[in-house]
């Protein structure tokens, strides 16, 4: 385990070397079949190291990682730390034009890619993606679990297999400082193209070195469980928690309720985090099986209105849920719930800042005043989990961030005694779809581009699978909508998740007066969108 005194790391590398040093022969990752210990993961990590520096990676550059959960995904990003480099994270479900956003706009030197993972043809959406986003790709990364690897070719970049880069030899220097960016998510705003969160090594280490005393990770027996992508903060902070417990982790490519509940019961888990999604699905399959019989709570984030009452419906199988509060700009994890607290309490996001060094207060949007206990208004956060800047983008770092260092979140929410906080909505429209924070505006841009289509607005609604985009639309004149042909037009360049479920033809929008002008009245879209949703057929 990583010591929390004046010698605890201050880089993503010094956080790995510390955990091997301390627990070498432990497994840090179990994967199917295989094992790989603290100290192998450290070895691996630095003949890849090797083999990016061969490539010509340096500090600073970007490598894009659009990969599923795999041992080389972790292997690769503690070898990017270590050459201080930044992983761009890329959300495997993400198409061609949003592939083609964040390599262009990141500028990544290499592109990491599963081409053949469960038979999605990702070589093809990767030739849809326009080839000036391309221009800068030097180098893609082939990882393949079969002999048949599929073909992947950019314009003018050599490709290199995962393998080969793994046989390189060691690279052992170290150029991570710890106040280099390490990390680059992505999050939705109001725009159509998302913002690049840059986060730094000391960060992110502190955090996860935070996280795992908070949630009581050193415990000898404890085994995590992680089906959340680590291409979103909510899995990458738990895997770096458990590393830095130097406790072993159960890695699942993507999450699939039956081998989770086989592997929990299996392994004895301990600890993990999940979606309500999830956990309903496990729930819904375990039988007569007592996967969570060793967890003493797991962390659950409230996704998809539809299942508010999966809190009590876990403790009916004996599984602790407890709420959660996190963002990209501060990640995962930052806040939670008591376990020791009744249902009632726990199901509710938020909680206690997980860090002694954080703070946490709640300001009036309207007169900038701040406010009480049990008064609602804007969250505003600072701690050392917070991000070092919009990457590239100083205009909306300015926004986001007070003069005093608060992030401000954007989430309505209201402070409780002993410095606790509720979260209650956000403020904004974003979306939360997939488990993922989506801009209505990058949906609506791709089904106005649709011929038959004048205006459109999208919201979210809750449904028995989840939330799901509805897209409301007034035709264009003289046209009729055609819900098959606009969802297959948005698919060509959307996530699967981000496509509209319905697409409703209206002859005009709820709208209201206000002060500002007249305003779309999404939350009357929303309860038609959900009306809708719950009827048969």
């Amino acid at each position: 385990m990583v010591p929390k005194s004046a010698q605890t790391p201050k880089t993503v590398t010094g956080l790995l070397e510390a955990a091997a040093a301390a627990a070498p022969e432990t497994p840090a990752l179990i994967y199917g079949d295989t094992s790989l210990s603290f100290a192998s993961l450290s070895a691996q990590s630095r003949r890849a190291a090797g083999g990016l520096a061969s490539l010509g990676i340096k500090p600073g550059d970007r490598v894009a990682f659009w990969l599923p959960n795999t041992p080389a995904y972790v292997t690769l990003y503690f070898a990017c730390a270590r050459l201080g480099a930044i992983a761009v994270a890329v959300n495997i479900r993400f198409r061609a034009s949003e592939v083609g956003d964040i390599v262009g706009r990141s500028g990544a030197k290499v592109l990491v890619l599963w081409p053949d993972f469960r038979g999605i043809d990702f070589p093809g959406i990767l030739a849809d993606v326009d080839p000036d986003a391309l221009k800068r790709v030097e180098t893609v990364i082939v990882y393949s679990e079969s002999d048949d690897v599929p073909a992947v070719s950019v314009l003018g970049a050599r490709t290199v297999t995962w393998d080969r880069l793994a046989r390189h030899a060691r690279f052992d220097g170290d150029f991570s400082v710890p106040n280099g960016g390490c990390n680059i998510f992505t999050t939705s705003g109001t725009t159509k193209a998302p913002k690049f969160v840059l986060h730094g090594h000391t960060g992110i280490t502190q955090h996860a070195i935070e996280v795992a005393y908070h949630c009581d990770l050193l415990k000898p027996d404890t085994v995590a469980y992680l089906g959340l992508p680590f291409c979103g903060v909510f899995g990458f902070c738990q895997a770096l928690a458990a590393l830095a417990a130097g406790k072993p982790t159960l890695l699942e490519s993507a999450f699939d309720a039956e081998t989770a509940v086989r592997l929990m019961e299996k392994h004895g888990v301990t600890y993990f985090n999940a979606s309500d999604d999830m956990i309903d699905r496990m729930i819904a399959v375990k039988g007569d099986r007592k996967p969570f019989r060793k967890v003493e709570s797991a962390g659950f984030a409230n996704f998809n209105s539809e299942l508010a009452d999966i809190v009590e419906r876990a403790s009916e199988e004996g599984l602790k849920l407890t709420g959660l509060w996190g963002m990209s700009e501060l990640q995962a994890l930052v806040a939670r719930r008591d376990p020791q607290d009744d249902v009632a309490a726990r199901k509710v996001s938020g909680g206690k800042l997980i860090s002694p060094n954080a703070r946490v207060r709640v300001r009036d949007p309207g007169s900038g005043e701040l406010l009480g206990i049990g008064e609602a208004g804007e969250l505003e956060i600072t701690g050392p989990s917070q991000m070092l800047e919009y990457y590239l983008n100083p205009e909306a770092t300015e926004e986001a961030v007070t003069e005093d260092g608060f992030i401000r979140t954007g989430d309505l929410g209201m402070l409780e005694p002993d410095g606790r906080f509720e979260f209650l909505a956000r403020m904004g429209d974003v979306l939360r779809l997939g488990g993922f924070l989506v801009a209505p505006a990058e949906i609506e841009a791709e089904v106005q581009s649709h011929q038959t289509v004048e205006s459109v607005q999208v919201v979210g609604a809750g449904s028995a699978a989840g939330n799901k985009a509805v897209a409301f639309v007034i035709p264009a004149e003289g046209c009729t909508v055609d819900e098959v042909e606009i969802q297959g037009h948005c698919a060509q360049q959307l996530a699967r998740f981000k496509v509209p479920v319905r697409i409703i033809p209206v002859d005009a929008f709820p709208v209201a007066e206000s002060a500002n002008g007249i305003k779309v009245q999404r939350g009357k879209l929303r309860n038609m969108a959900e009306e809708i949703l719950r009827r048969p057929g």
